[in-house]
């Protein structure tokens, strides 16, 4: 090679080298982004499941942006959001899928990449019939500690008050687990008695009976109780409990009609409300002939179909839940509020069940107004307690005790309408499972 063209050449490259380095020392190595990781932790591989699965796991970002994770699951329809991020979970309701076995798959995404798939395989085995002394059906539905900067949470209460009920009509009315569902909150257990972070879920923590649980979301409140709907028309016997705890929709500074008049009522629920026409709807074509159902929320008389002092709802206004062979019941009229224990519960609901479990309700009559009345004559005592004798019961306690004084103008509201429509046809009270 010719000694100046290779002189020129070493030249270049002398002058290039110091350039490059300079340029290349000068810039950061660009960030590799780590992929995130996703956890299933609940259920167990190989456990069997019934009518609500409640799929749990967690999620982490290595990167240290956990705030931008989202977790998909896939069952059998596609990818779907699970609710949470780092502490996540999937209600997967199985009330109408073929048994056998089923791959859970759950990833994680940061935004940019996603995580490995973890998958686990879950047996869902629903009982295709009922047992013939098991023709009970319970939903407990119970929304506290929403939304995240609402100051006036309720604890677990609802949930405990749930739970000891269930418990009670276990041992006493013939209720079978697999019949009781549970729907408490977004389904999760949180620290600080619910005005914490996120536990785990209601099925993963201790309990002593194995109910159906779920979360108190609208789609999961409407599709268990069209499930109980569905399945307990097939019994002339059925026997359904409904109860609902929650807060209820009004304005807290109207004291004289909680801004209800000519509005409906309404509780809310974990992301919704649920008006009393719309949950009407939802048990029009329930046929039982022995049902109650209790709405214990604040201005919650229109699920009655009354107002105040068991007068009657505006026409166009009415629930249509009132029918032939229901006691349907509210823990305050449609005009005042109510009160609750963020440990113990509502406090009608309270009362409602000390007057059957101590007996002390056993003989309770209608009185003025409903307003509840006490009898000594033994007529009127069978040692049983209705649901509508608690009901008076309760209502008498809370405008008679000095102790609840402060209570006394929550006026609850009751419909009955067990056996018959009418008065004189609903002297017969409704006495749970018999």
């Amino acid at each position: 090679m010719d000694k100046k063209i290779l002189t020129i050449i070493l030249a270049c490259i002398l002058i290039a080298t110091p350039i490059i380095l300079y340029y290349s020392w000068g810039q950061e190595e660009p960030e590799i982004n780590k992929k995130p990781i996703v956890e299933l932790t609940f259920p167990l591989y190989g456990s069997t499941v019934s009518k609500i699965a409640i799929i749990s796991g967690t999620a982490s970002d290595p990167d240290g942006d956990d705030t931008q994770l989202k977790v998909e699951v896939y069952i059998d329809d596609g990818w779907v959001t699970a609710d949470g991020n780092t502490k996540w979970s999937y209600e997967w309701r199985v009330y109408d899928v073929e048994d056998g076995l089923y791959t859970i798959r759950a990833r994680s995404f940061d935004g940019i990449s996603y995580s490995q798939v973890e998958e686990i395989k879950l047996m869902v085995q629903n009982p295709e019939t009922v047992e013939t002394d098991s023709h009970k059906w319970a939903v407990f539905i119970v929304a506290s500690n929403f939304p995240m900067d609402n100051d006036s949470k309720l604890g677990n209460g609802g949930l405990n008050l749930a739970e000891n009920m269930a418990e009670f009509f276990i041992s006493n009315y013939g209720y079978s687990t697999p019949n009781i569902f549970i729907l408490f909150d977004d389904g999760w257990i949180r620290t600080d008695n619910g005005y914490g972070d996120r536990l785990e879920t209601l099925m993963e923590r201790d309990h002593k009976y194995d109910f159906i649980y779920g979360g108190a979301t609208k789609s999961n409140v409407l599709s268990t109780l069209e499930h109980v709907v569905e399945i307990s028309n097939r019994f002339n016997d059925s026997e359904i409990f409904i109860w609902i705890s929650s807060h209820g929709c009004g304005d807290n500074t109207n004291e004289l009609t909680g801004g209800k008049i000519l509005e409906r009522s309404a509780v809310f629920l974990w992301d919704d409300i649920l008006p009393d026409d719309e949950l009407g709807n939802v048990l029009y074509t329930l046929k039982s002939k022995k049902t109650c159902v209790i709405v214990d929320a604040c201005y919650t008389g229109g699920f009655a179909d009354k107002t105040i002092y068991s007068l009657p709802e505006f026409l166009l206004l009415k629930s249509k839940i009132p029918k032939t062979g229901r006691v349907v019941i509210t823990g305050t009229s449609k005009y005042r509020k109510g009160y609750a224990s963020t440990i113990n519960g509502p406090l009608f609901t309270l009362l409602w069940l000390e007057g059957i479990t101590t007996g002390k309700a056993d003989g309770f009559r209608p009185g003025f107004r409903d307003m509840g009345r006490s009898t000594r004559l033994r007529i009127f005592k069978d040692g049983k307690v209705s649901v509508e004798e608690a009901f008076y019961y309760a209502r008498y306690t809370l405008r008679n005790s000095e102790e609840l004084e402060q209570y006394n103008q929550m006026e609850p509201q009751i419909n009955d309408q067990y056996p018959y429509k009418g008065t004189m046809l609903s002297r017969r009270g409704l006495d749970l499972g018999e």
